[in-house]
């Protein structure tokens, strides 16, 4: 058996070195872990809200415009059988006082009895209605129908839409009932005569709301109707004031 020689053994020596610097050196430079890469996240957009209007509401009709509407509404019955005793003869006296020295006291701004009277109206101011004008009241023969009391509906026209119909007692009470008079200046009273809405309307344009108002209220009360002009002149005056409300 041959002897190794020094070279031989050198090899075999250094082997086992070269592989431990092998395994060494690459525990000091392990392999790079790849980074992750970073995903882009879609930026989200706010979705437009619907633009909101406010709601508008609709008017509401006043208690006069509600009336007008509930009337019926046709065409004028003859005139037939027509008469202001038809309604009463005269006026009705309750409680120590008849009823044109109750809407008297009522109307005027102003009054004073008779004497020893506490119900007949001797003197007193009143602020017309009907034209605006202020009417000094003396009683009297030639005096006194300087202030007279207006049927706000005029009996002739309530017989002809309706009235005609009614019981007597009815009729009785459209013509003293207060809800249907007012104290005003005689001419003004003779020109109404006994008009509605559609021929005739206050001169004082600042009354014109009022007096419709309480047309309606009778009309309604008495289950009167009205005309289709008759209608439609109200409806034009309330226009103006479409929140009037009734008389009581």
């Amino acid at each position: 058996m041959k002897s190794l020689n020094k070279s031989s053994c050198l090899g075999i020596v250094a082997t086992p070195f070269i592989l431990f610097s092998i395994l060494i050196g690459s525990g000091d430079n392990p392999t790079p872990t790849p980074s992750p890469t970073a995903t882009s996240t879609p930026s989200v957009q706010a979705t437009p809200q619907p633009t909101i209007e406010p709601t508008v509401k609709p008017k509401k009709r006043g208690e006069a415009l509600r009336a007008l509407a509930k009337l019926p509404i046709k065409g004028r019955a003859p005139k037939t059988g027509y008469s202001r005793e038809m309604f009463a003869s005269d006026w009705d006296y309750s409680n120590g006082c008849d009823t044109r020295n109750r809407i008297l006291r009522r109307d005027l701004a102003s009054y004073q009895y008779r004497s020893g009277s506490s119900c007949i109206i001797e003197t007193g101011v009143l602020e017309d209605p009907f034209t605006g004008q202020v009417i000094a009241f003396q009683r009297g023969i030639r005096t006194s129908l300087d202030v007279q009391i207006d049927h706000v509906v005029s009996l002739s026209d309530a017989w002809q839409k309706g009235a005609q119909q009614l019981p007597a007692y009815d009729r009785f009470m459209i013509y003293n009932d207060p809800l249907n008079l007012l104290a005003v200046w005689g001419p003004a009273n003779s020109q109404k005569s006994d008009s509605d809405a559609a021929s005739w309307l206050p001169p004082n344009k600042s009354f014109r709301c009022s007096f419709i108002a309480r047309q309606i209220a009778v009309k309604v009360k008495y289950e009167l109707w009205v005309t289709q002009a008759e209608h439609d002149a109200m409806a034009r005056v309330l226009a103006s004031c479409p929140k009037k409300r009734l008389p009581d």
